[in-house]
């Protein structure tokens, strides 16, 4: 992907095919080797499918983006942030600064890792996710992605807790992961 045509956009309704094919490929790559393909495929029906992304566009508290390549048609990656607080009361008191905001979901293709662009577009989200004024970031990863886990501290996200995380029939444990956003001056 060349930099210079590399887009971040909002994601429209007429993305979410594309998005749930994007998820199709990266979802079961961010899940731990021991997870059943049944309950991989279950989660991604409940919650990765196109019905379910227009859901999202169409939610004044999600903000979606995507990162596309110019020359090509397809999406590379795609962020979601959820706005408020964590309802979740193990997120919450793991967290240390309010109000937050979520790192819901962070995928990237693996034709385009370690290349800039999943730096890119964490560097977008989280521009975006300032602008809304909240005082940090959180995240949720499955605490056998070494991986993402890398990505995130590179990325200044501290580990502060732990969650648990339900993939269809089993829990999975996930890491919890905040990041302090420099203090906004007016």
């Amino acid at each position: 992907m060349d930099p210079v045509k590399l887009l971040i956009d909002r994601a429209a309704p007429d993305d979410a095919d594309q998005l749930t094919e994007l998820a199709a490929i990266t979802f079961p790559l961010a899940c731990p080797a021991s997870s059943r393909p049944e309950d991989i495929a279950h989660h991604m029906a409940a919650e990765l499918s196109p019905a379910k992304f227009r859901e999202h566009i169409a939610n004044p508290d999600r903000t979606l983006l995507c990162l596309r390549d110019g020359d090509r048609d397809g999406l590379a990656g795609f962020s979601m942030l959820i706005h408020g607080d964590p309802t979740d009361d193990g997120v919450r008191s793991s967290l240390s600064i309010f109000p937050t905001i979520e790192v819901s979901k962070f995928y990237v293709h693996p034709d385009h890792h370690g290349q800039g662009q999943a730096s890119t577009l964490m560097q977008a989200t989280l521009e975006v996710a300032v602008q809304t004024g909240v005082r940090a970031a959180w995240l949720g990863t499955n605490n056998e992605n070494l991986r993402a886990i890398r990505f995130y501290e590179k990325h200044g996200f501290t580990k502060v807790g732990v969650k648990t995380f339900r993939l269809g029939s089993g829990v999975e444990n996930d890491f919890i992961f905040e990041l302090p956003f420099p203090e906004q001056r007016s």
